[in-house]
């Protein structure tokens, strides 16, 4: 049952039929990792806190610079400097109180990676490499975890959703295969709208909300690329690499 001060603070939300009380709770004892507190991390991380998310583990091993301001919204001029990690969980600490925050100030990589996840519900991938993506995409298939994975660059923003907790792909892998990219592209070169990676970063939070509340349709194993130039949204379902190395039969 909610308490009286949980049930003011969230009715909005509780009043509706897919999450009500139920879902409430199942949030409040939810676990939510965020790696990456750039301009999808940011957005998606106070709007979990906002919701309720019992727990939020943020992860970013970078300090706060003057060209983060135009996107990442979690941050103010005078964080210049300072933990990217640190700030972000003063802020959603500062939205709500009631909630459990942790900072990791690093990138994660390796065992650290693979332990962070492990102790995760679902795992929000907000970072900004093609390395960190299929490092994070790998550990949450191993550990069996909900990933969302989000990417933003120019006018183009993207979404994936994938669920390992049965063991099967497709996976970011399936779509990506690692050392087939180009080189990537960055913020820093190719410029970008900030309110498109602060879209995409919501829609990571959207999809992390319904995930923890099995509400609505999941959008698993589905890519969905947005256009802020035209608002149009496009879609389709992710092919499963029977010969891929993360998440087919033959790597189990």
């Amino acid at each position: 049952m909610l308490t009286d001060e949980s049930f003011l603070r969230y009715h909005r939300q509780v009043q509706l039929p897919e999450i009500g009380e139920q879902g409430q709770q199942a949030l409040q004892q939810a676990k939510v990792l965020i790696i990456g507190a750039g301009g999808l991390g940011a957005p998606a991380a106070l709007y979990l806190a906002g919701a309720g998310v019992g727990t939020l583990v943020i992860a970013d091993g970078d300090r706060v610079e003057r060209s983060n301001l135009q996107r990442q919204i979690i941050y103010r001029d005078d964080h210049q400097g300072e933990s990217k990690a640190q700030v972000a969980v003063a802020q959603v600490k500062a939205l709500n109180p009631h909630i459990r925050a942790r900072a990791v100030t690093a990138n994660l990589a390796k065992l650290q990676l693979a332990m962070e996840i492990s102790l995760a519900d679902v795992v929000l991938d907000c970072t900004d490499s093609f390395a960190s993506r299929h490092a994070i995409n790998q550990a949450c298939f191993e550990h069996g975890k909900q990933l969302i994975s989000g990417a933003a660059i120019r006018w183009q923003g993207q979404l994936m959703s994938f669920d390992f907790r049965a063991k099967q792909g497709p996976c970011y892998h399936c779509l990506f295969p690692h050392g087939e990219m180009q080189a990537p592209q960055n913020c820093s070169e190719s410029g970008i709208a900030g309110p498109v990676v602060g879209i995409m970063g919501t829609f990571q939070a959207l999809q992390a909300i319904k995930a923890i509340t099995a509400s609505g349709e999941s959008g698993t194993g589905q890519f969905r690329q947005f256009d802020g130039l035209t608002l149009q949204w496009q879609q389709f379902a992710l092919p499963v690499n029977p010969q891929c190395p993360v998440c087919s039969k033959e790597s189990l």
